[in-house]
């Protein structure tokens, strides 16, 4: 198993050039921040550290946050038969 700084050193890089912030919480679960110039981005809490286990399961959470991000800029779908002039 990682240790807390090796996990949270995996996750605030794998999101390079962003910032990243990754928060062990009392109940040792985790809260990951993501950061824009503008400010948070994506922020996601109730990680359950004792689950990423293993570079699979670090790498399914990391994926997983991208595609959340991905889907935080993600235009708003525009209806059919809606014109914008």
């Amino acid at each position: 198993m990682l240790s807390e700084l090796e996990l949270r050193s995996i996750i605030e890089g794998s999101f390079l050039p962003k910032r990243c912030e990754c928060i062990k919480a009392e109940d040792a679960s985790l809260t990951v921040k993501v950061y824009d110039d503008d400010g948070t981005d994506l922020t996601v809490t109730g990680i359950q550290a004792d689950k990423l286990d293993s570079s699979r399961a670090i790498c399914n959470l990391i994926t997983e946050l991208r595609e959340d991000l991905k889907h935080a800029h993600a235009p708003a779908p525009r209806r059919a038969g809606a014109r914008f002039y």
